[in-house]
């Protein structure tokens, strides 16, 4: 029996696609306290368990007979000031433009390029989420949070989170083994602005003084342009990341294609590929099979049109991987977490 929970509880209003799932137990703790109990009686029944962020970023694909726990530890404040910058611990529950908004209100630079991002606090550092050229790890300083197994608190430092395009240690070695409680960002007072990815610079090109208002409205204006609202249109943003090739593939592949985009990936030589240009290459945008399809709009968003499964997203998914590496020999990867 697993104490301060809801049996039965349907998570479709805490997952963006709008899919039905039911899990067997569910909480929504608000204090660290909380959480270390639950896990306790977890341990103590032994069932499955899984924490669940904004919902933003996952997809269940069959009820889940465990505990999902959503934390939702809340409060943004100051822990530390210098004439340069300061740091800001928030709660994972803190829903994550709230966060972005807080930081831009009080004129703090580091993380403006990723507002309107879904999701919570808490899972910034699992995805490392990003956007516009900049990334959680950018400004990350620490991840405090609670292993699983053994309730023991524990603090990574930035290093110690093996960030990297759209992952981290989360996602790997401590993959289902802890539960983060809160985020510490190291934010600038005199943040100095990155403006040359996507359309950033040309929508921004409308106002005479540049400011982190102004980054904050465009990005948020650009987003709304092309992505659909999860609570007119169930989505997750992207569903695949772009993916990373060594420079002898993307030659080959630029050969073929001269106008495919390549970006630097990390310093090891590799590029990023567009997944969104492959996929229009493909002919999928806007193509539809039922109540799953590509958004219209943006290449990488599928949707959920109304009466949508679980099942009937992943096929779809593995439908476009499949035409996507046979016209060019890559592989695109989910980056939403299909929960079997």
């Amino acid at each position: 029996m697993i104490n301060n929970t809801k049996k039965n509880k349907s998570l479709k209003p805490f997952t963006t696609f709008g899919f039905e799932a039911r899990a067997r137990y569910f909480a929504a703790p608000e204090t660290l306290d909380e959480i270390e109990n639950l896990l306790a009686d977890a341990q103590k029944s032994d069932i499955p368990l899984f924490i669940l962020g904004g919902g933003s970023n996952v997809v269940f694909a069959c009820d889940f007979d465990g505990l999902v726990i959503c934390p939702r530890i809340g409060g943004i404040k100051v822990v530390d000031e210098d004439g340069e910058h300061v740091l800001l611990k928030a709660g994972a529950g803190v829903v994550w433009d709230d966060f972005v908004r807080y930081a831009v209100e009080h004129n703090l630079g580091g993380v403006e390029n990723l507002s309107a991002i879904p999701g919570n606090v808490g899972a910034s550092p699992v995805q490392n989420i990003g956007a516009y050229g900049m990334e959680a790890k950018d400004s990350l300083v620490a991840v405090n949070g609670v292993f699983i197994e053994n309730g023991k608190q524990f603090t990574l430092e930035n290093a110690e989170c093996r960030f990297a395009y759209r992952d981290s240690i989360f996602k790997n070695e401590l993959k289902r083994k802890t539960v983060v409680t809160h985020v510490v960002f190291k934010l600038s007072k005199n943040p100095e602005y990155k403006l040359d990815y996507g359309n950033l610079k040309d929508e921004l090109s409308k106002y005479d003084e540049i400011n982190l208002r102004r980054i904050r409205q465009s990005v948020i204006a650009i987003r709304a342009s092309k992505l659909p609202d999860p609570k007119d249109l169930g989505n997750a943003g992207s569903f695949f990341k772009n993916p990373i090739v060594d420079r002898t593939e993307a030659n080959r592949l630029l050969e073929l294609y001269p106008s495919m985009p390549v970006y630097p990936a990390d310093s090891s030589g590799k590029v990023k590929l567009s997944a969104g240009w492959m996929i229009e290459k493909c002919s999928l945008k806007g193509y539809r099979e039922n109540n799953i399809g590509v958004h219209r709009q943006q290449a990488l968003v599928l949707v959920n049109y109304g009466e949508g499964t679980a099942s009937e997203l992943i096929a779809f998914a593995q439908m476009m991987q499949t035409i996507v590496f046979e016209k060019f020999g890559v592989i695109i990867e989910p980056e939403v977490n299909i929960i079997n």
